[in-house]
């Protein structure tokens, strides 16, 4: 199994390249796990102290149980991956079956935040993206798509989200293989990037 970590800001543009990678490649040779899915559970808490959580410190995440579900994933067996539910700032009590394939793609604000998940990491791509394009990014998904009003979003950013990003996402921009500009489209990139992963796992997109 080739296991490729993709993180950046909040915002910048990983879903989208993680979409696009599995347009490249056939379903039954990549699956993807996401951090998200890995929050800590919150079921002792009242839902205004969930509300209360900085969900963009490292120790918001479950890392123990992301590293064992990605290193059992490794050895060819199959994971019950948490379902995250954001309107309630808790797991859902469902899960979801991955079946272990030829390429595993992690992604998350936070992956190479965690030295022992690095390490698994055969292949490390950061997005990157301006820091102004993110958050107007981040407030139309979080409206739309996540239940939140517009006070809470911005709040959350100044609040955690912008020194979250500064103390412990940034700064690991250093590991990656390969950045991506996310500010600007470039046609190529996903070209040279499917090329690269097909010439490590000896898959043709």
């Amino acid at each position: 199994m080739f296991v490729i970590g993709i993180t950046g800001g909040t915002a910048s543009g990983k879903t989208s390249l993680v979409n696009e990678l599995k347009d490249q490649f056939k379903e039954k040779e990549l699956c993807v796990i996401s951090q998200d899915s890995y929050y800590h559970k919150t079921d002792h808490l009242t839902f205004e102290e969930r509300s209360s959580i900085n969900f963009d410190h490292p120790d918001s995440i479950d890392f123990e149980l992301l590293v064992s579900h990605v290193k059992r994933l490794k050895k060819n067996l199959s994971i019950e991956q948490p379902i995250y539910k954001f309107k309630n700032h808790n797991r859902s009590k469902e899960t979801r079956k991955i079946h272990p394939k030829k390429i595993l793609i992690v992604e998350g604000i936070l992956v190479f935040s965690y030295s022992e998940l690095l390490e698994l990491f055969d292949f490390k791509i950061f997005v990157d993206a301006d820091a102004d394009e993110r958050l107007i990014r981040r407030i139309h998904r979080d409206v739309q798509e996540r239940g939140r009003d517009l006070k809470e979003v911005t709040e959350r950013y100044q609040s955690t989200l912008k020194p979250m990003h500064d103390t412990h996402i940034e700064p690991t921009k250093i590991y990656a293989d390969f950045v991506i500009s996310n500010n600007v489209k470039k046609p190529k990139t996903i070209e040279i990037l499917t090329g690269l992963i097909g010439k490590k796992t000896t898959l043709t997109p």
